[in-house]
């Protein structure tokens, strides 16, 4: 799995959508341990090294037993907290859904793409999807309860934080991938529109 991650994320910074050592990914492994990305790490030299483990409240454990995690770690707490299906979570700066949040409000509405049957659960392109966009903050306190309060939108495993990025999971790596890939096929199109 880290081998694997670690490769996705070299990828993922290769196309552009994590800018200098911004974003951060996570998994749970087989036994229910949470890993994440280390702060501050160019994710186009990423390796399998920089996961570190972390318990249910953010806390590095084991040999990270007090390195402190990205602030944005409660998000991924938030999510698996949340949506208990989910076993790996991407986080992205990509262009197009930031730009996409700065011409939209409180959601992302889009129909007739083929594409958007990329969303676990969506069976056409007639179906009319809505993503959540969640005002940003600098407390993780704050944008947690405003998750909360939008959680009943969120439908299509992921999410967008204005003029921020996105975060998009999945039962694995596959699917988060496929799940990051459509939202931002979407932002794409719609903005180009």
């Amino acid at each position: 799995m880290k081998s694997a991650f670690a490769t996705l994320i070299r990828q993922l910074n290769q196309r552009g959508w994590s800018w200098a050592t911004s974003t951060n990914y996570s998994y749970l492994d087989e036994n229910e341990q949470i890993w994440v990305s280390r702060s501050g790490v160019n994710k186009a030299d990423f390796t399998e090294q920089d996961f570190m483990s972390i318990d249910h409240f953010g806390v590095g454990t084991g040999m990270y037993h007090g390195v402190k995690p990205s602030d944005e770690t409660q998000i991924h707490l938030w999510i698996y907290n949340n949506f208990p299906e989910a076993r790996v979570i991407l986080h992205s700066h990509s262009k197009f859904p930031v730009l996409i949040s700065q011409r939209n409000d409180k959601n992302f509405n889009v129909q007739g793409y083929e594409l958007q049957k990329g969303f676990l659960g969506t069976k056409s392109h007639l179906d009319a999807i809505s993503i959540p966009i969640i005002e940003n903050s600098q407390d993780m306190g704050v944008l947690c309860q405003d998750l909360n309060e939008r959680r009943l939108d969120i439908q299509q495993h992921c999410f967008i934080i204005a003029a921020h990025g996105t975060y998009a999971w999945g039962k694995n790596i596959f699917e988060a991938q496929r799940h990051l890939e459509t939202l931002d096929y979407l932002c794409e199109c719609e903005f180009l529109r």
